[in-house]
């Protein structure tokens, strides 16, 4: 597997804009709260080093992964932001809940984000244990809220230039 290799959270092979112009959501779910508390401090930490400015970083808490896509639906609904980051954690367990909530929140957030045209970021862990998760919100393979911090900038660049 590559990502036992290397960290994920790497972009020094890539430009990245501004987010001074740009005003973001997050989305974050209570759900593997010691996870998603990382992958939410990377985000907004990230959007602040690249000059996001405070006071346009919207974040709200919901129950779990599975309302992410209604987090992200309410939020857009307000119409004044550029991107909206998803951030949450569904670890594999015995039963097939995971398969059903992973697949739910994949197609929501794609969904959610063809409903406004506006980019939704998909940054949830989807693990097989406690372990791949910790490693991937701050530790080895660094942290997907970074990374999600980051695509949420680069697709807000993206729709202003394509967009106008």
């Amino acid at each position: 597997m590559a990502s036992q290799l290397k960290n994920l959270s790497d972009f020094s092979h890539t430009v990245i804009p501004s987010a001074a112009p740009y005003r973001f959501g997050i989305v974050v779910a209570e759900w593997n709260a010691d996870v998603t508390r990382a992958l939410l401090e990377g985000a907004y930490q990230t959007l602040i080093k690249h000059g996001a400015k405070e006071e346009n970083i919207q974040t709200y808490p919901v129950p779990g992964s599975f309302e992410l896509t209604s987090g992200a639906d309410l939020l857009l609904k307000q119409g004044n932001l550029d991107a909206v980051i998803c951030l949450g954690c569904v670890i594999q367990g015995e039963t097939r809940h995971f398969d059903f909530i992973c697949d739910a929140v994949a197609n929501g957030v794609s969904n959610v984000a063809i409903k406004y045209s506006k980019p939704v970021i998909f940054g949830v862990l989807t693990t097989d244990n406690q372990q791949q998760a910790l490693d991937r919100s701050g530790g080895k393979h660094g942290n997907k809220g970074d990374e999600a911090a980051i695509t949420a900038i680069k697709m807000a660049e993206l729709t202003v230039t394509l967009n106008g």
